[in-house]
């Protein structure tokens, strides 16, 4: 299995749109690329997806070979087929990590998510997500709360891992 990505960091964009990733992101982009060597810039494909996405999903190249294995067992000429072939090939960004460790994320990127000054990195196992930093307080951190408020207080959220077990 390969490593996943782990924690959350704000970040600065400038004017041209570069910004930093996390290091132990760095890491985790180096490990899940087969053609990464010592002194090379590690490869990544940036999702932007369709119009609900209010962030960017940035695939490591083993996860996104995953999703292409996935989309072409699916027969072709299918709509399931061709709409998550638009949405992941189509819709998506294939880039690098430079030499300082930044990625130049396009206008056009930038402007979907409305990013500024300041991008929000959060990990979501084998992908990491870059957002608006208000974006992401107002609506994920706001939907993660609600659920867990839901719950209940006795109720541990590490229960739901037992559930994947049994089916």
């Amino acid at each position: 299995m390969a490593r996943r990505f782990r924690g959350e960091s704000h970040h600065k964009v400038d004017a041209k749109g570069r910004v930093s990733i996390p290091a132990s992101f760095r890491r985790v982009l180096e490990s899940s690329d087969p053609n990464w060597q010592p002194g090379d810039n590690p490869e990544l494909v940036i999702v932007y997806g369709d119009h609900r996405r209010k962030y960017l999903e940035c695939y490591t190249m083993q996860a996104i070979d995953e999703v292409d294995a996935k989309i072409d067992a699916l027969p072709r000429g299918s709509m399931k087929r061709k709409m998550l072939q638009r949405l992941f090939h189509g819709q998506s960004f294939p880039t690098n990590v430079d030499e300082t460790g930044r990625l130049v994320l396009p206008a056009k990127l930038r402007k979907k998510i409305g990013l500024e000054g300041e991008a929000f990195f959060i990990a979501a196992g084998d992908t990491f997500q870059i957002w608006k930093p208000e974006t992401y307080e107002s609506e994920e951190l706001a939907a993660t709360e609600e659920w867990l408020d839901g719950l209940g207080d006795d109720v541990d959220p590490l229960q739901f891992l037992d559930e994947v077990e049994g089916g």
